[in-house]
């Protein structure tokens, strides 16, 4: 399949996703009209933060890709930072460096080659973490740009769920070890949430 009959199909999921959700909405708000709904204050309790390290795995290469290419534009081939790739994830996040460490959770979303002149991406994912009892099942969301040839670099945590609700805050990502495309990157989370 060409790159861009490639792009074109993922733009056409994108499409009919959005008009889908957009008519199960209207279906299931039929009879409420805006501002029908009382506004009361509301106390959110006590912030607290959260700091959590561990390691994520963009493995590219292998029988077993956790990363994988969606689509491309039209000049990505020939551009010194692959500008316009994009790629599918579910890297592994584990308590330690090495890739057979403790599993904590996962990283799944996209993120596309976002730098013409710098290799850096624009990162969408949820980090769903499974490691404990305590975060169990809980995100925290990132929507960031990612400089990946800086030695540190932080990521803005936009939200989250579960023991996160309400979640803000930054992630020091720190490239542990680079093979090829494949990369290790050390993450130090600092969440604020309820």
């Amino acid at each position: 399949m060409g790159a861009t009959l490639q792009l074109q199909y993922f733009s056409s999921i994108l499409v009919v996703s959005m008009i889908f959700s957009f008519m199960t909405l209207s279906k299931a708000h039929k009879n409420v009209k805006w501002g029908d709904q009382s506004t009361v204050p509301h106390k959110m309790g006590k912030e607290k933060m959260t700091k959590l390290h561990f390691y994520f795995h963009d493995v590219i290469t292998g029988k077993n890709p956790v990363a994988v290419q969606i689509a491309q534009a039209r000049g990505t081939k020939s551009s010194a930072t692959q500008f316009g790739a994009m790629f599918m994830i579910d890297d592994p996040l584990t308590e330690g460096p090495h890739p057979r460490s403790k599993l904590v959770g996962r990283a799944q979303g996209f993120y596309g080659h976002s730098g013409k002149d710098e290799l850096s991406l624009t990162m969408s994912m949820s980090l769903v973490f499974t490691g404990n009892k305590k975060f169990n099942g809980s995100t925290i969301s990132v929507l960031s740009r990612n400089p990946i040839e800086h030695t540190k670099r932080e990521l803005a945590i936009v939200g989250g769920t579960g023991y996160f609700q309400f979640a803000r805050g930054y992630i020091s990502g720190k490239t542990y070890r680079v093979s090829g495309p494949d990369a290790i990157v050390e993450y130090t989370c600092n969440i604020l949430h309820y």
